[in-house]
């Protein structure tokens, strides 16, 4: 019903392209969000366009819309944590409620070779999602910041 692109380092989408991703990222992950310059560094690591183990960037489209983007990116550590973490997930606020984060969801994760890993905010709603498909809260996050 809805096509999906699936860009990676064999398959780069143009500048205009990564440019609609980045600005849908933008807008659509609301408050869960990061400022466009981090949302672009990890499409460039997940399409090896920095220096980089890869990845690979979902979008989904209704005809020229984007209506959902996945960023997942390779860690290069697989065994020892996940071999993948998901970055970035979002479907375009008009389109929530339809099942298209669970269908996009289902896609990134038979496209992506091993474990993956991701963050999650305690009062995200898609934290449900997540739970249906498995992601479990083993470990507490605690991270130090450099002055």
């Amino acid at each position: 019903m809805y096509q999906t692109n699936i860009y990676s380092s064999d398959n780069l989408p143009s500048e205009p392209q990564k440019q609609e991703i980045v600005d849908f990222l933008f807008t659509h992950l609301d408050r869960f969000g990061d400022p466009k310059e981090d949302i672009t560094k990890a499409i460039d690591y997940s399409l090896k366009i920095s220096e980089s183990f890869g990845g690979f960037v979902l979008q989904m489209k209704d005809a020229d819309r984007t209506i959902g983007a996945v960023v997942i990116n390779k860690t290069g550590m697989d065994g020892y944590i996940p071999g993948n973490i998901l970055v970035y997930i979002a479907i375009h606020r008009d389109y929530r409620g339809k099942g298209l984060g669970k269908e996009l969801m289902k896609k990134a994760l038979s496209e992506a070779s091993g474990d993956v890993a991701l963050h999650v905010e305690p009062d995200n709603p898609a934290k449900k999602l997540y739970e249906k498909f498995g992601f479990t809260n083993k470990y507490l996050e605690m991270r130090y910041k450099q002055q």
